[in-house]
């Protein structure tokens, strides 16, 4: 299985939880931590792949490819997290690619 992460944006924490008491899609998890650092992110992955039956080597692979290979995007969320204030996190999402691609075309399929 192949899978994918992305830091998306930042958040309230309360607007966080209250979009994490939704139903998500089955391959699709969204993390939020109040640091932007590689290892806050693997600790939030921690229990995805009990939840989701994931390959947790994979997973913590792919996060750390995007770490490695994608150092400016990461400065900018740093420099955003810091302004945003201490009541804010930064959002990512982790998924299996197959997943994703199916939540997408979902939403596509709800806009025609």
């Amino acid at each position: 299985m192949k899978y994918t992460f992305e830091l998306l944006g930042i958040s309230s924490v309360l607007d966080f939880f209250n979009h994490q008491q939704k139903k998500s899609a089955v391959g699709v998890e969204y993390l939020g931590t109040n640091q932007c650092t590689l290892d806050a992110f693997i600790k939030s992955i921690e229990n995805v792949p009990h939840k989701r039956s994931w390959e947790i080597d994979k997973v913590v692979d792919t996060v750390i490819q995007f770490w490695v290979n994608h150092s400016e995007h990461i400065h900018y969320w740093q420099t955003r997290l810091k302004d945003a204030g201490q009541d804010n996190i930064l959002v990512a999402r982790v998924a299996d690619l197959r997943s994703l691609r199916i939540e997408f075309e979902h939403l596509l399929s709800k806009n025609t």
